[in-house]
């Protein structure tokens, strides 16, 4: 499988990479093609240094969308209406968003657009023969890139199309020890979303790192 990392540069991004490049081609996007290259470099070192072979490039933000089956937005919610608006080549792919409309005060709180859920709002953006799945949400970001750690949450995965939440699945079953779990529509994910201030809540105030879904 072909995997493009739309923002493949920060934790999220970079932690992915690190994690599908053994299994699948990875190609890692950024809006400066530079910064995703030298991403890329870091990663093969880190992997090479395991004695893990990998498939990683590096490119700009088309690039990635061009050259994959699969698109990952790995992108902060504030950015994301700009970066999808700026970019074409989605038809036909299945694009997967761990987005979260986040805000924080004196705590965190959930912050969905009119859409009602990040994930809405990328559909609403994207061509209609795209399949947009909502799957990683509630994963801490950093946990992503730590290699010598297990991953071991719950991955709930919305998606309006069996057979595209059927690969998404798969894809997240195939790494580290994730297990995924279908949690019905796309409109669904809103309840998926919500669930990650509630854990940097939860691990801010009660001094956990790192707090994760798992269910049992």
């Amino acid at each position: 499988m072909r995997i493009g990392i739309v923002g493949g540069t920060g934790d999220i991004g970079e932690g992915m990479a690190l994690r599908l490049s053994s299994t699948h081609e990875v190609i890692v996007g950024s809006r400066e093609a530079e910064k995703a290259i030298a991403s890329c470099t870091a990663c093969e070192e880190m992997l090479s240094e395991r004695g893990l072979e990998c498939s990683l490039l590096g490119v700009g933000n088309q690039a990635a969308v061009d050259a994959a089956d699969v698109v990952v937005l790995a992108l902060p919610f504030k950015h994301v209406a700009g970066t999808l608006q700026s970019l074409c080549g989605f038809e036909d792919k299945i694009v997967i968003t761990p987005v979260n409309p986040i805000e924080r005060s004196t705590y965190f709180y959930y912050a969905p657009p009119p859409e009602g859920s990040a994930a809405m709002l990328v559909k609403k953006l994207l061509p209609e023969s795209a399949t947009v799945c909502a799957a990683f949400n509630n994963i801490a970001a950093k946990k992503w890139k730590i290699l010598d750690e297990v991953l071991d949450y719950s991955v709930a995965v919305c998606c309006d199309d069996e057979s595209a939440k059927r690969q998404v699945m798969d894809l997240v079953n195939g790494i580290s020890e994730l297990k995924a779990y279908d949690a019905g529509p796309l409109a669904a994910a809103s309840m998926v979303e919500s669930v990650t201030p509630l854990l940097l809540n939860v691990g801010r105030l009660n001094k956990l790192r790192d707090a994760g879904v798992r269910f049992v």
